[in-house]
């Protein structure tokens, strides 16, 4: 397995090992001593699947409290995977960082807490997967308009598939203080 850092601390994206012959393929998707090893120690309490169509942009979400780590992977197709930097202290607050994953690149992005994460499907549809840390907290959960221009993220779709909750997001400048993590406390 591969670990590439990126430029914003703690984003990692992973390249699995794979073993494929004509029959097709075999990877660990997850091993526990191999992500730890990698810098990945949190433990995983929940694991997600969505299907979306080419267009639909989800995002970007986080909660707080009960902030998640998530290790994302796409099982079919393909999407723009984006994290953003929102741990109040931090040097690269308000920074994001996309990666194009896939079912044919196998890549993996582990995101942790202290994070707002974010995709667009390229493919036709993408089967979308992620393991998170904590559970997930609809009373706690937050987003940051996908289009936020202090963030500025720069999109391969210009009039992406919004749920209403995505379309009314708070600009980042407008999300309570209290909702933002603090660098030192996510330790």
């Amino acid at each position: 397995m591969r670990v590439r850092k990126t430029r914003i601390n703690g984003l990692l994206v992973i390249e699995p090992e794979i073993f494929g012959d004509s029959r097709g393929f075999f990877m660990e998707t997850y091993n526990q001593a191999r992500y730890m090893k990698a810098g990945v120690s949190e433990r995983f309490v929940q694991d997600n699947l969505s299907l979306s169509s080419r267009g639909v942009l989800r995002g970007l979400h986080f909660q707080n409290p009960a902030a998640q780590g998530k290790l994302v992977y796409v099982l079919e197709g393909e999407v723009f995977d984006v994290a953003v930097d929102i741990r109040k202290g931090s040097p690269t607050f308000g920074l994001w960082h996309g990666e194009v994953i896939s079912s044919e690149n196998r890549l993996q992005f582990w995101i942790p807490p202290g994070f707002a994460h974010g995709f667009c499907v390229l493919s036709e549809q993408a089967l979308f997967t992620y393991k998170c840390t904590e559970f997930y907290a609809p009373e706690h959960e937050c987003s940051i308009r996908w289009d936020d221009p202090f963030i500025n993220i720069d999109w391969p779709c210009s009039e992406p598939i919004l749920s209403e909750k995505d379309k009314n997001a708070p600009f980042l400048k407008d999300v309570s203080e209290d909702k933002l993590f603090i660098l030192g406390d996510l330790d």
